[in-house]
C-alpha cells in the first residue's frame, strides 16, 4: 500500500510566516556550526565541536555528479562565528574550474542549534538534488526537499514533512531507497521505497531488539550499496534503548528493493529482528563488555561488505575506557574477519574508509591533537594492501592544526580533489568552525569563510 504524502499545514505556516526565515537564500561563505551536548564529564562533553559534517549516521553528505563534472555536499552551518543557530546547507565544487559556489540554505531551522537536524543528499535519475533533513526523535520532524531544477542549488521546493532521524537516502536501480530511524521504542529502524520519489511506501520496520521482554530498544547504523542494486547495512543494538550502552554487530542486505532481506549467507531472515541472537549477528560485544560506535561501511569488488568503527570500554571520554580501537569487520567470502586499524583519543572521532581494486585507505582523525580527549585530531591516512587485514599509516595530512579536525567524509562517486570533506573547532569550548577538503596527494584545501563572489577558488592549506 502506499500512500502520497502531504506537506503539513504547520511547516507551510512555519516557511511562510516568518520573514526572517533564510531558506533559498545564499551565505557569503562556509561557516560550519558548532556544538555541544552539555553531558558533561572529567575530560569534557560526551561530544561537542565543529560538528557541520555531523553525524555519522547521516549518509550521504556528498556526491560526484560526472554529468555535469561537479561535487555537491551539504552541512551545518550558521551565519557567523558567533552565531549557533543551524542552517541547512548546500555547496558545489565546479572541477573543470576549481572554483567553489556560495553555499545556499536548503532549509533555515529556526531556533534550532542541533546538528542532528543535518542534511543528507541524493541525486534522481533526472539530476533533481533531493535534501532529506533530519528531524531530532519526535520534537522536530523530518523534511524532504527537491531543487527546483536539475543540478542546480540555488532554490529548492518542500515535498514533505515526515518522523525520520538520521536519514540514508540511495539512487538504486529499482527506484529510491531510504533508511531512517523513528523513535517508536527509543532509536529504531526503517526504510521506505520509492519509484519517483514523491510516492513513497508506508514506513516499515527492519531492527527493534530488546534484550528482554518488555524493555526498549534502540539501534544505530550505516549503509552503502553495491552495483546499485544491493542495499546492506551495519548496525548496533542498544541495551534497553540507552545509546550509552551501544554494543554488538550486526550485518543485512536486500539484493530485491526491500522484498526480502538476508544475511551475508544469503539465508533470508525473519523481518523485523527483534531479538538480540539472530541470524544477522556478526559479533556478540556484549559478552565482552564493548561498546562499538558506528562509522562507514563500503563493499569491495566482489560485494563482499566491511564496516569501520571505534570499540571502546565505555561512553565517557578520557584514559578509562582506552583504547579507542579502529576496527575494520569485513566478510572475506567465507568468515568474518575483525582487525585493528589502529588508536585515537575519542569515542567519536569519525574517518571514512575507501576500498578500491589497488588497496583499502581510512581517512581519519587518529592523532591525539592538539585538543587531546574530544572529539577530532590531526587527519592522518592509512593503508592496507591486505584487503584489510594490516594497516600502516601512509602520510599525515593536517598538522599543527589550532583546532581539532572531525568527522571526515567520503562523497559517492568522489572525485580528486574533493576526495574527502571535515569541519575543524575546539571541542572544549565553543569556537570558529571552517570546513575543508583534500585529496590522497595530502593536499588541503579551506573553503572561504568569507566570499565576494558567487565563486570563488578554496584556499590551498597544504
Amino acid at each position: 500500500m502506499t500512500r502520497t504524502i502531504l506537506i503539513s499545514m504547520f511547516l507551510i505556516f512555519a516557511f511562510f510566516a516568518n520573514g526572517q526565515s533564510l531558506s533559498n537564500s545564499k551565505i557569503d561563505g562556509y561557516r560550519g556550526i558548532w556544538f555541544e551536548l552539555n553531558q558533561r564529564f572529567e575530560y569534557g562533553d560526551k561530544y561537542s565541536g565543529g560538528l557541520g559534517t555531523y553525524t555519522a549516521k547521516h549518509v550521504p553528505l556528498a556526491i560526484y555528479s560526472a554529468e555535469v563534472d561537479k561535487t555537491f555536499f551539504v552541512f551545518g552551518g550558521t551565519l557567523s562565528k558567533d552565531k549557533r543557530h543551524l542552517l541547512c546547507m548546500i555547496g558545489e565544487f565546479n572541477h573543470e574550474t576549481g572554483m567553489v559556489s556560495k553555499p545556499t540554505v536548503i532549509y533555515d531551522k529556526e531556533g534550532v542549534n542541533d546538528p542532528h537536524d543535518n542534511p543528507s543528499i541524493m541525486i534522481d535519475d533526472k539530476g533533481f538534488i533531493r535534501i532529506f533533513v533530519s528531524g531530532r526523535e519526535r520534537l522536530r520532524s523530518g523534511i524532504k526537499l527537491k531543487s527546483k531544477k536539475p543540478f542546480n542549488i540555488n532554490e529548492f521546493e518542500i515535498l514533505s514533512e515526515e518522523e525520520f532521524t538520521y536519514p540514508q537516502p540511495w539512487n538504486l536501480k529499482q527506484g529510491y531507497f531510504h533508511f531512517f530511524t523513528k523513535y517508536t521504542g527509543m532509536r529504531q529502524l526503517y526504510f521506505e521505497t520509492s519509484l519517483d520519489g514523491i510516492v513513497w511506501t508506508d514506513d516499515k520496520l527492519l531492527a527493534a531488539i530488546p534484550a528482554n521482554e518488555g524493555e526498549k530498544s534502540g539501534h544505530y547504523q550505516t549503509s552503502n550499496v553495491f552495483n546499485g542494486k544491493v542495499v546492506g547495512t551495519f548496525f548496533n543494538r542498544h541495551i534497553n534503548g540507552m545509546p550509552d550502552s551501544r554494543t554488538d554487530l550486526y550485518y543485512f542486505q536486500t539484493a530485491d528493493f526491500g522484498e526480502k532481506w538476508t544475511n551475508v549467507q544469503n539465508t533470508q531472515l525473519k523481518m523485523p529482528l527483534l531479538k538480540v541472537d539472530n541470524l544477522a549477528r556478526v559479533i556478540d560485544y556484549k559478552s565482552q563488555g564493548k561498546n562499538i560506535y558506528m562509522k562507514v561501511m563500503g563493499f569491495d569488488s566482489k560485494g563482499n561488505p566491511a564496516c569501520l568503527y571505534i570499540r571502546s570500554n565505555g561512553h565517557e571520554p578520557g584514559p578509562e575506557n582506552q583504547p579507542y580501537e579502529w576496527c575494520i569487520t569485513k566478510w572475506d567470502g567465507q568468515n568474518w574477519q575483525t582487525y585493528v586499524v589502529t588508536t585515537s583519543d575519542h569515542n567519536y572521532d569519525m574517518g571514512s574508509l575507501f576500498i578500491s581494486e589497488d588497496n583499502w585507505k581510512i581517512v581519519a582523525p587518529t592523532i591525539a591533537a592538539p585538543q587531546k580527549w574530544g572529539v577530532g585530531g590531526e587527519l592522518e591516512i592509512w593503508i592496507s594492501n591486505s584487503a584489510g587485514k594490516t594497516w600502516k599509516k601512509e602520510k599525515t595530512i593536517t598538522q599543527n592544526s589550532e583546532l581539532n579536525n572531525s568527522y571526515v567524509r567520503r562523497p559517492v562517486n568522489y572525485k580528486a580533489p574533493f576526495c574527502f570533506f571535515w569541519a575543524n573547532g575546539n571541542p572544549h569550548k565553543f569556537s570558529k568552525s571552517e570546513l575543508y577538503f583534500g585529496d590522497f596527494e595530502g593536499n588541503v584545501w579551506k573553503l572561504p569563510y568569507e566570499m565576494k563572489n558567487d565563486f570563488e577558488k578554496p584556499i590551498k592549506i597544504y
